[in-house]
């Protein structure tokens, strides 16, 4: 058999964290086992789907890697395969035409709740004859399907196991609505089935909906795909997932400076496990990826462990790539920078000192900010009171040696540096953070020596130079 499997977002929303994990392990599944993995936007409610949506989520599941392996369907294109199974159904005697009001389902409901009843319709069109009991006039029917009456039905979860519910519990639901167009629970099993299917695997919210669609497979004669059905994400406290504990649409995620990769890494191990291994690669991930590796317990979100991930991510990320996306984000705020080819290479070189400290790209962005910077700097609080309480003509002198050097490579400086520690009776540190946060604007980054070097003896001497060789009476913020 070969493995189909789809995601089938709806565009009333944006595509969250939940809905990519979901799409993540179909893709997985499907590349495990040499399948195929198919998108589906279910848009048959016209007035709720919104193509800018659709855009979205299918951009976000291009960024995240998640596109499919054909154009996505559209199911609304399906409608009229959708009425002509309704009508199949019909002409087996296993649907209906109902006739009931508006009026007469909510006495029904009514009725149910004074009785104690769960509320829902009482079948009483499931077997009248119409040339017996002629339809009211001015209504328009619905077609139901017929549910079992008696007995239950088992469905085999690959996530749960075998989970029974009573068919006393399923009623007649609506597959074609009185207007001729059909139902979300119709049009995805109609839709499961002609694209061959084999497997569902979709969140757990949708259990209940899969004996409900049990229904019409049955009716059909058509096979069951295996489902799997997903723990919910929920939020680090244990409480259901909201935008503060990460429920955000993916393209914020990208714009908070995670990779794709990261996410995807994440998403894995939010709800699958593979021993106690955190960082699986995209190909690994592929060979090892089984439904009987996902946890039946929900998940919890965590920012902490994501930036983690993103970091380790960002240390083995490839400089070309890690420095056109901290050039991208610079140039969203150029403020007071230099963005020319040759600030490229700054950065460039500095890359290596910079992942390191690194767990988004904005974080990256920001470290990597000062190379790019024009004079006058601006100052971090701790740079400021450290500048604000050294003294000036140590530093002015500092550069007069830096400015004599024939070689301008890092271990040339950093020998010249450490012999005018020495000379000045002065420890290493009190002169190369003071250096530091005049040529950077801050107490952190990486290794000074590294920094001058790339900045070149030029830049260098000019940024010690801005701070130093004035009378200051207070530095730029």
């Amino acid at each position: 058999m070969s493995v189909v499997t789809r995601f089938a977002p709806s565009p009333t929303g944006s595509l969250h964290i939940g809905g990519a994990r979901t799409a993540l392990f179909n893709f997985m599944f499907a590349r495990h086992h040499g399948g195929r993995y198919l998108l589906r936007i279910e848009d048959t409610d016209k007035k709720r789907s919104n193509m800018k949506i659709v855009d979205d989520i299918l951009n976000g599941l291009d960024w995240l890697g998640l596109k499919g392996d054909a154009d996505p369907i559209f199911q609304h294109k399906q409608i009229n395969r959708h009425v002509e199974v309704a009508h199949q159904l019909l002409q087996k005697d296993k649907a209906y035409y109902c006739y009931c009001s508006p009026n007469e389902l909510k006495l029904m409901r009514e009725n149910a709740r004074a009785e104690g009843r769960q509320p829902r319709y009482d079948s009483s069109w499931r077997n009248r004859k119409l040339s017996l009991n002629a339809p009211q006039v001015g209504i328009k029917p619905v077609i139901r399907i017929k549910a079992p009456l008696s007995g239950e039905t088992t469905i085999v979860d690959a996530v749960r196991g075998a989970v029974t519910v009573m068919n006393s519990q399923l009623d007649d639901m609506i597959i074609l609505r009185a207007d001729g167009t059909p139902t979300y629970m119709h049009s995805v099993v109609v839709d499961d089935h002609d694209i061959g299917v084999t497997h569902v695997i979709r969140g757990e919210d949708h259990l209940n909906n899969t004996f409900r669609q049990a229904i019409i497979y049955q009716a059909m004669g058509w096979k069951l795909p295996t489902f799997a059905h997903i723990p919910l994400i929920y939020g680090s406290d244990g409480s259901k997932l909201s935008k503060r504990h990460g429920a955000l649409d993916i393209s914020i995620y990208r714009k908070m400076g995670y990779l794709p990769e990261a996410l995807n890494n994440y998403l894995l191990r939010l709800g699958w496990s593979y021993g106690n291994e955190e960082i699986i690669s995209h190909d690994k991930a592929i060979e090892l990826f089984n439904l009987s590796g996902i946890g039946r317990s929900p998940s919890r979100f965590d920012f902490a462990k994501l930036e983690n991930i993103n970091g380790h991510y960002i240390r083995k990320g490839d400089n070309n790539q890690l420095t056109d996306m901290v050039l991208a984000n610079l140039r969203s705020d150029a403020n007071n920078l230099d963005l020319k080819d040759s600030i490229k290479l700054r950065i460039y070189l500095g890359m290596n000192g910079l992942k390191t400290r690194a767990r988004t790209i904005n974080e990256l962005s920001n470290n990597a900010r000062f190379y790019a910077a024009n004079l006058p700097l601006s100052f971090d609080e701790k740079a400021r009171h450290l500048l604000d309480n050294c003294e000036a003509d140590i530093f002015s002198r500092l550069a007069q040696k830096l400015t004599e050097l024939s070689s301008f490579q890092e271990s040339d400086i950093k020998d010249a540096i450490c012999i005018f520690a020495k000379n000045n009776a002065l420890k290493l540190n009190q002169v190369t953070q003071p250096l530091r946060a005049a040529v950077t604007g801050s107490v952190n980054s990486p290794s000074i020596f590294e920094i001058l070097s790339i900045l070149g003896k030029k830049e260098s001497i000019r940024r010690i130079d801005a701070v130093f060789s004035i009378k200051r009476t207070r530095l730029p913020k």
